[in-house]
């Protein structure tokens, strides 16, 4: 099994930054895939930031050149730094990894458990 503990949300005033992260443990071989989601009140999960292939990087239209995801591969940890924060950016952050266990046979996705992002205008 494979837990993902998230952390650095909060209340910040709109043009602040916020660091998020997000720390895997347990049996782990490799992870893939590393991605950060977020959930607004009424609105669907969106993707936000994710490692894609290659090491290469994806971001939403909404944050680009205000979010960085970037990730320590020896702490099995996925980072969020977010500057110029809106209020629009209010919401649920969760990270998402694709896990490969030790003695599975194929990837598994993980979510943390969310962390509240709150922009005051």
């Amino acid at each position: 099994q494979v837990q993902l503990v998230e952390s650095g949300g909060g209340l910040v005033q709109a043009g602040g930054s916020l660091r998020l992260s997000c720390a895997a443990s347990g049996r782990i071989l490799r992870i893939n895939n590393m991605g950060w989601y977020r959930q607004a009140p009424g609105k669907q999960r969106e993707s936000v930031a994710a490692f894609g292939s290659g090491n290469t990087t994806n971001y939403a239209d909404s944050v680009k050149g205000r979010f960085t995801i970037s990730r320590d591969n020896a702490k099995n940890t996925v980072y969020l730094q977010m500057i110029s924060l809106k209020p629009e950016d209010t919401a649920v952050y969760y990270c998402n990894l694709r896990v490969f266990e030790i003695g599975s046979t194929s990837y598994r996705d993980y979510w943390g458990q969310g962390t509240q992002v709150t922009v005051a205008s």
